[in-house]
């Protein structure tokens, strides 16, 4: 060991961190909506359609947020690299443990013992995200946390996610539905920089003099396809105004002279 490296999480200024909590937002809006939206449907199969896509959003949104974040993270005295394998394996975990949370609670309903649940599984994805995507990095040095703050970052995750996933399936409107996905951003972003906070380099070997880039060139191929994909998902939920304000569908009422159950079989053919 040859010391601490001098690392700088916001090379870039605010644009990162702006940025990187606005995917997680987008993921959020678009992920919480979902599920809103499968809690008004009675099919089976497209509830759960419903709930995969809300898990592929929010878990796209995570994973985004932490390597846009990641774009303005550097060490000074060492060159960043990234494993491929780990830092997709990141998106896996993402998808299905918030998979995993809006299944229980879209299957479960508002219940205390669903969201807690729901929220606990769903915020320690969040955080296996963010770490599992810290261990893919590669630098000439060893990472070390302070462990009460890395604590403190999986806290706030699952706090934060518990209270978004209630919100998602408790209010109605485009406004408590926007103030859920605001949540959800600072239940993402506010687990990646309480967790960077506890992170400090230990170095092997001198210094190099060619260290202290950002790692965008290598993060940018990596970010193309979940960054498109919340982005034109998003523009799709502008079109379904349903999915935007998480109201149920009316029912038609059955013509004069139809018996309610004849009518209600030729509504769902």
């Amino acid at each position: 060991m040859q010391g601490t490296g001098t690392v700088d999480g916001f090379s870039y200024g605010l644009v990162t961190p702006v940025a990187a909590y606005l995917m997680a937002c987008l993921g959020g809006a678009l992920g919480l909506r979902c599920t809103a939206r499968a809690l008004t449907n009675e099919r089976r199969g497209r509830r759960a359609g419903w709930l995969a896509l809300a898990a592929a959003a929010i878990g796209s949104g995570i994973w985004t947020m932490h390597f846009v974040a990641m774009t303005g993270f550097a060490v000074k005295e060492t060159a960043i690299g990234y494993d491929a394998a780990l830092t997709y394996a990141g998106l896996g975990v993402a998808v299905v443990m918030v998979g995993v949370g809006v299944f229980i609670v879209g299957h479960r309903g508002v219940t205390p013992m669903a969201l807690v649940t729901g929220g606990t599984i769903t915020g320690l994805g969040i955080a296996t995200t963010h770490y599992l995507g810290m261990a893919g990095m590669r630098l000439r040095g060893q990472l070390q946390y302070d462990t009460f703050t890395v604590v403190l970052s999986v806290v706030i995750a699952v706090v934060a996610a518990t209270v978004a996933l209630w919100a998602a399936v408790s209010v109605r409107g485009f406004l408590p539905s926007l103030g859920a996905s605001l949540v959800m951003g600072l239940a993402v972003s506010g687990m990646h920089y309480t967790g960077m906070a506890a992170l400090s380099v230990h170095l092997h070997g001198p210094a190099s003099t060619g260290g202290g880039e950002s790692s965008t060139p290598v993060l940018a191929p990596m970010l193309i396809g979940p960054v498109i994909f919340l982005i034109v998902a998003g523009v799709v939920m502008l079109f379904d105004p349903r999915l935007v304000g998480g109201r149920p569908r009316r029912r038609r009422q059955p013509p004069a002279g139809i018996p309610r159950p004849a009518a209600e079989a030729s509504w769902r053919r």
